[in-house]
C-alpha cells in the first residue's frame, strides 16, 4: 500500500516528459493574457494559457502554422521556429473589431468561429468585470443579443430569435441542462448558473439540434465554468479571488471567493458565491399601473392587506441563493486528461411576483403564492484521449448525473387550503464525442448520446388552520423521458476563401407516463410515446478579401414532446386549466440564415444577420375536452379545458444587425440592433404575433480605456408592442401591462441610461462601480410580471492573490 501511495504521489506532481512554455502577454499593458487558444490546423493541436499567460506546447514542436486567438485581440499566424526566435514570449495586438474567437458550442470541439456559418456571440469574463451581473441571466443580457423576460426577481427567461423557454437549450460545461419538465411558460433556471465562475459563455443563434438535439431550435446558451489550471514550472500555482458587492435597488450584499490550486499533472478550482436580495425598486418615471400600492401580509391567522408605504418597492420579491462549484483535473500523460466537477445551487422560497399582483374584485387573488427552493446539482465527469488512431484523432467521453427540485406553494387570500407541488428530476446523460482530421482540408466531428430523466411529481394539501395535510393531484405524470442519438459534422476547407460546414443527427426518444385518475377524469391511465427524428446542416462562409465574410445556412431542427407538454395539469390563465394530452408529436424548424460582416480599415466594422425559420406541427396551447367535458372545476374555478396539442404553424423572422466604430485610441462606439417578428396560426386559421418575438431592442455603449481604468457608457432600449401587436395570449394578462387611452393592455417602449467602470488601483485590487438606469425609468420588460430596477448604484471590490 506505501508503494502504491508513494507511487500516485509520483504520478501526480512529477513530469517527467519535456515541455516547452510558452507566454503571451498583452502589447499595450505588459499584462499575462488567460484563455488565449493556440491552434495547430496540421497536427489538430490545441492548446490554451492559464491564468498566468502560459502554456505547454511541446506537441506543437516543428509546427509550420500556429494560430493565436483571443477575443478582442488580433489574430495571428506564426510557426513554432519563430516563437522558438523571440523565447517563447508573445504579444499580442488589441483588436475591437476582432470577432476570430476559439469556440466550442458549434461543435462540442475546439473551432475558429469565422469557419462557422452560424452567428456565434461570445461573452468573455471582461465583459462580466465590467457589467457586474448579479445572475446569469442579466449576463445574458449584456450581449444586446438576448431579451430577458422576468415574473419575478428571481428568474429570468431568455428569449432568442423569437423563441423561448423549451425552444431554446442551455449546457454546462458540455452537458445538456434541459429536462423534460422545461416548460412552454416561462422558466427561471438560468439563474441556477453562477456568473462569477463563468470562464467563457457563447450563444449560438439559431438551430443547434445536429449537436445537441432536441430544444435547439432559437437558439443554444453554451456556459464554459472556470478549469482548473495546471503548473507549467516545478512549484504549484496557486491563484485565487474574493469579490464583495453591493447594489442600491434591491439592497443586493453578494461575496464571492474562488481559488485555484495547480501542480504539473494535478489541478483544482473551488468557488463558493452567496447572495441577498431585497425587495426590488422600480423607477419614478412610467407607467402607474407598475405601482405596488399594498401587498397581502399573514397576521394572527388573517391575511391583512397592507398599504405600501413606498409604492415603487414591489413586495415581495426578495430572495437568497447560495452557488458551490468543485472541480479535480489530472493529467497522467500528454493524452489523457481527466476532469470530474460538482456544481449545487439553491435559492430561498421566493414569491411569484406576477401572481401576486393578480386581482379578484379589486383584491389580491393570492394570500401567497411562491417557488420553494429551487435546487439544482451536478456530478459530471469527463475524459479527453489526444492518442491518434484510424478512426479520430482525439475522443472524448462525457458521463453526467443531475439533480432538479422545485416547488409551487399557492393559496387563495383569507383561505385556510394551501396547494404545494413539487417537482423532482433525476437526468443521466453520457456523450460519446470523436474528432478526425481526414486531411489538412476536411475534419470530422461525431458522436453518440444517451439522456434519461426520471420524473417524481408530488402534490400535498395542507390546512394552514390545523397543520392538517392530505395528498393532492400531483403538476405531472410519474414519467421516464429518453434520448438516444449518433450525429455528425464535417468541416472542409475548399480554399483560404470557402469553407463549408454540413451535418446530420438521428435522434430517438421515448415518453412513459403514469396518471393518477384519483382528483381528474382522464380518460387513460397511461401514456406512451415513441418516435424519431432526423435534422441536417449546410452552411458556407465566404471570404472574397480579407476586410470581408459572407456566411449562409440552411438548418432544421426538433422539438421532441415533453412530460411538461403531455402530462401538466395547470392553470394558464383565470379561468383556464391546461390538461394531459398523450396525442403528441414533435415540432419541426426549418431556417435559412444569411450573414455579411465588412471592415473599412481599423475603424468601422459592421455585421448584418438575416434569418427566417418555420416551425411546423408546432406545440401549442387550444381548447381541449377532457373526456368529452369542455370545462371542468379547478382550483375552485369553472374552467375551459385546453391542452398542449400538434395545432399549428410559425414563421419568425428578423435582423440582428451590429455596428463598431474606432473613434481615437483607447475609445470606441458600438451598437447591436435586433428586430424579429413572429406569427402563430390560431384555432380558426387566423394568425396571431409569436409569445416570444419582442419588440426590436438593442444596446449602445461608448467605451473607453484610458491608462488602467475602462469605463462604459451606454444605453438599453426597447420598442412597445401595441394592444393591436400583442400576442392573443397575453392580452388577457391585464395585471403585467400598461393600460392605453382605450383601456386595453399593451406594453410601453423604454430605454435606460447607465454607466460603469472598472480601475485596479493596486497590483491584485481592483473597484468596480456603475449606475444602472441613471434617469430612473420605471418600466417593465415585454412579457415580464415585475418592474425592472430603477436607479441603481452599484460597488463592488476584488481582490487576486
Amino acid at each position: 500500500m506505501k508503494r502504491f501511495i508513494g507511487l500516485l504521489f509520483l504520478t501526480g506532481f512529477v513530469c517527467f516528459s519535456f515541455s516547452q512554455t510558452i507566454t503571451v502577454k498583452d502589447k499595450e499593458t505588459n499584462e499575462p493574457l488567460e484563455l488565449v487558444t493556440l491552434v495547430s490546423i496540421s497536427t489538430n493541436v490545441y492548446a490554451t494559457t492559464n491564468i498566468s499567460g502560459q502554456a505547454d506546447i511541446s506537441s506543437f514542436n516543428n509546427a509550420g502554422d500556429i494560430e493565436i486567438h483571443r477575443l478582442g485581440y488580433k489574430t495571428e499566424l506564426v510557426s513554432y521556429k519563430k516563437l522558438k526566435d523571440i523565447d517563447f514570449l508573445f504579444y499580442m495586438t488589441a483588436d475591437p473589431f476582432s470577432s476570430d474567437n476559439v469556440v466550442v458550442s458549434a461543435t462540442r470541439w475546439n473551432q475558429v468561429s469565422d469557419n462557422i456559418p452560424a452567428k456565434i456571440l461570445t461573452i468573455a469574463p471582461i465583459d462580466i468585470q465590467l457589467q457586474n451581473p448579479q445572475t446569469a441571466a442579466d449576463l445574458l443580457n449584456i450581449s444586446g443579443n438576448v431579451y430577458i423576460q422576468k415574473s419575478q426577481q428571481g428568474g429570468g427567461s431568455p428569449m432568442i430569435r423569437g423563441f423561448a423557454t423549451n425552444r431554446l437549450l442551455y449546457t454546462v460545461d458540455g452537458v445538456r441542462m434541459n429536462t423534460a419538465i422545461f416548460r412552454g411558460g416561462n422558466i427561471q433556471n438560468v439563474i441556477s448558473l453562477d456568473p462569477f465562475c463563468m470562464e467563457n459563455t457563447e450563444i449560438l443563434f439559431g438551430p443547434g439540434s445536429v449537436i445537441y438535439g432536441s430544444d435547439a431550435i432559437g437558439g443554444v446558451m453554451s456556459f464554459q465554468t472556470l478549469t482548473p489550471q495546471f503548473s507549467l514550472a516545478d512549484n504549484l500555482l496557486i491563484k485565487g479571488r474574493g469579490l464583495t458587492r453591493y447594489s442600491s435597488a434591491n439592497q443586493e450584499q453578494t461575496a464571492h471567493f474562488d481559488i485555484r490550486v495547480g501542480s504539473r499533472s494535478w489541478a483544482m478550482v473551488t468557488s463558493i458565491s452567496n447572495n441577498n436580495f431585497g425587495d426590488l425598486r422600480m423607477g419614478s418615471d412610467g407607467p402607474p399601473e407598475y405601482l405596488r400600492p399594498f401587498y397581502v401580509q399573514r397576521q394572527d391567522s388573517t391575511d391583512v392587506i397592507i398599504h405600501n408605504d413606498d409604492p415603487q418597492v414591489q413586495k415581495p420579491s426578495a430572495y437568497s441563493q447560495i452557488n458551490l462549484m468543485q472541480k479535480v483535473r489530472y493529467k497522467p500523460s500528454d493524452i489523457w486528461d481527466l476532469q470530474y466537477g460538482f456544481h449545487y445551487s439553491e435559492t430561498s422560497a421566493y414569491a411569484r411576483y406576477d401572481r401576486h399582483i393578480r386581482y379578484r374584485n379589486g383584491l389580491p387573488r393570492y394570500g401567497e403564492w411562491s417557488y420553494g427552493p429551487q435546487k439544482w446539482m451536478m456530478n459530471n465527469l469527463s475524459a479527453v484521449y489526444s492518442g491518434k488512431s484510424h478512426f479520430f484523432d482525439q475522443a472524448a467521453v462525457r458521463l453526467a448525473v443531475q439533480n432538479f427540485e422545485e416547488s409551487r406553494i399557492s393559496r387563495d387570500i383569507n383561505k385556510n387550503a394551501r396547494e404545494i407541488r413539487t417537482e423532482e428530476v433525476d437526468a443521466w446523460s453520457a456523450n460519446l464525442d470523436f474528432t478526425k482530421s481526414v486531411n489538412s482540408d476536411n475534419t470530422l466531428y461525431y458522436g453518440v448520446e444517451t439522456v434519461w430523466n426520471k420524473i417524481t411529481s408530488t402534490g400535498t394539501n395542507e390546512n394552514i388552520a390545523n397543520d392538517l395535510k392530505s395528498p393532492g393531484p400531483s403538476r405531472y405524470p410519474q414519467s421516464d423521458w429518453a434520448s438516444y442519438a449518433v450525429y455528425i459534422t464535417d468541416e472542409h476547407i475548399f480554399s483560404d476563401r470557402l469553407t463549408m460546414q454540413s451535418g446530420l443527427r438521428y435522434n430517438q426518444f421515448t415518453l412513459s407516463a403514469e396518471f393518477d385518475t384519483t382528483f381528474y377524469p382522464f380518460p387513460f391511465s397511461d401514456a406512451e410515446i415513441n418516435n424519431g427524428a432526423l435534422t441536417g446542416s449546410l452552411g458556407f462562409v465566404y471570404r472574397p478579401a480579407k476586410e470581408w465574410i459572407i456566411s449562409s445556412n440552411l438548418a432544421t431542427a426538433f422539438r421532441s414532446p415533453n412530460v411538461d407538454d403531455m402530462g401538466k395539469v395547470f392553470d394558464s390563465e383565470p379561468g383556464s386549466v391546461v390538461v394531459p394530452n398523450p396525442e403528441l408529436e414533435s415540432e419541426y424548424a426549418y431556417n435559412a440564415d444569411f450573414g455579411i460582416a465588412h471592415i473599412w480599415g481599423d475603424l468601422i466594422k459592421v455585421d448584418l444577420t438575416a434569418y427566417y425559420t418555420i416551425l411546423e406541427n408546432a406545440l401549442v396551447r387550444r381548447d381541449f375536452k377532457l373526456d368529452g367535458l369542455d370545462s371542468i372545476v379547478y382550483d375552485g374555478t369553472l374552467s375551459q379545458v385546453q391542452a398542449i396539442q400538434n395545432a399549428a404553424r410559425t414563421t419568425v423572422y428578423g435582423v440582428q444587425a451590429g455596428v463598431e466604430i474606432k473613434l481615437t485610441q483607447g475609445l470606441t462606439f458600438s451598437t447591436d440592433l435586433n428586430y424579429q417578428k413572429g406569427e402563430e396560426e390560431l384555432d380558426d386559421g387566423s394568425k396571431s404575433p409569436s409569445r416570444h418575438a419582442p419588440p426590436w431592442f438593442g444596446v449602445s455603449r461608448l467605451n473607453w480605456i484610458v491608462n488602467r481604468l475602462d469605463m462604459q457608457l451606454y444605453a438599453q432600449y426597447s420598442g412597445k408592442k401595441d394592444y393591436k401587436d400583442m400576442p392573443e395570449e397575453e392580452k388577457g394578462k391585464t395585471e403585467i401591462y400598461a393600460t392605453d387611452s382605450n383601456g386595453n393592455p399593451y406594453s410601453p417602449g423604454w430605454y435606460t441610461l447607465n454607466f460603469k467602470a472598472v480601475y485596479p488601483f493596486a497590483e491584485n485590487l481592483s473597484l468596480s462601480a456603475g449606475i444602472e438606469n441613471i434617469t430612473d425609468q420605471r418600466y417593465r420588460p415585454y412579457s415580464s410580471g415585475i418592474a425592472a430596477a430603477g436607479r441603481n448604484f452599484i460597488l463592488s471590490l476584488s481582490t487576486n492573490f
